[in-house]
């Protein structure tokens, strides 16, 4: 038998006045990619923003749907604009921001795992880390050093057959 640890140092900062200038305006940045969330059913509206390599950002927002399968978290809306619009582009860091009126949330809310399956996906193909920001309504910030912590033991292209 075999005992392995799977996990990760999660850093965590009372407030955005501890980051680096441009972690906090990236945070910002989802902030205010929240205004575009469609969430007419849950209330609940996340912002993401991709800082590229380049210094582009690529913002993103939840869009809810009826039909409640075929809406879209706001992390992968980012990072399916970031695959069509730069495809060559390096994700250096995402940033997540998670209001829910009515409920302060008190704790930054994690990617789904769909989320974390897209982006590992993303980092794999770009053989970097993707460090995450996550920050709800105010106050305390998250940041994990990649999405690999986020996903251990992820499904990726190395369980696939060799002809894909």
């Amino acid at each position: 038998m075999e005992k392995r640890h799977v996990g990760f140092d999660l850093t965590i900062y009372e407030g955005e006045e501890a980051l680096p200038i441009a972690d906090r305006e990236l945070l910002k940045k989802a902030r205010s990619a929240t205004s575009g969330a469609y969430a007419p059913y849950s209330g609940f509206r996340v912002g993401a923003a991709l800082l590229l390599q380049s210094g582009e950002v690529i913002i993103g927002s939840n869009q809810e749907n009826a039909s409640f399968p075929s809406g879209l978290c706001a992390e992968r809306v980012a990072v399916f604009q970031k695959g069509a619009r730069f495809p060559e582009g390096l994700i250096e860091v995402l940033a997540v921001v998670a209001l829910s009126p009515g409920n302060h949330l008190k704790t930054p809310a994690a990617p789904c795992g769909n989320c974390r399956q897209s982006l590992l996906e993303y980092e794999h193909r770009q053989k970097n880390p993707i460090r995450i920001l996550l920050q709800a309504d105010s106050g305390r910030v998250y940041e994990c050093p990649s999405v690999s912590a986020l996903l251990p033991l992820g499904f990726d292209q190395s369980y696939l057959d060799s002809r894909f």
